[in-house]
């Protein structure tokens, strides 16, 4: 199970921690993304890290507000969002690649395996 926490509202400019909780079988994934989709949008990457090296990607619109990371001890991978803007805004997912492998194609969607219910963040004054 992939369960998202830590969402909820904050002022332009700060910033917001999330966790994705992931537990039982999923424990041995290959990669975990965020992903987000914001009102009347398509759903789109954020972030992703691979688990036996830690490494990273991040789309190019959070690049250097945005930071992932894994704890083992606690198996979350969390999201640490600074600098936010109203196009921060929407409905944030986690998702987890355990079959085939690392994913080809970090920000596809199709790559993922298994699904968070999502958590909604908004940017707003």
């Amino acid at each position: 199970q992939l369960v998202e926490s830590g969402g909820g509202s904050v002022q332009p400019g700060g910033p917001l921690n999330l966790s994705c909780t992931i537990t039982g079988p999923f424990l041995t994934w290959h990669a975990v993304g965020w992903f987000r989709q914001a009102p009347g949008k398509e759903r789109e990457a954020v972030s992703y890290i691979r688990k036996h090296d830690s490494g990273t990607d991040y789309a190019d619109s959070v690049k250097g507000r945005f930071t992932i990371s894994r704890d083992s001890a606690e198996n979350t991978v969390n999201l640490q969002m600074k600098r936010l803007t109203s196009g921060d805004t929407g409905t944030y997912y986690c998702a987890a690649v355990l079959y085939g492998g690392l994913p080809r194609k970090w920000n596809k969607e199709l790559e993922y395996d298994y699904w968070g219910q999502g958590i909604q963040v908004l940017v707003s004054s």
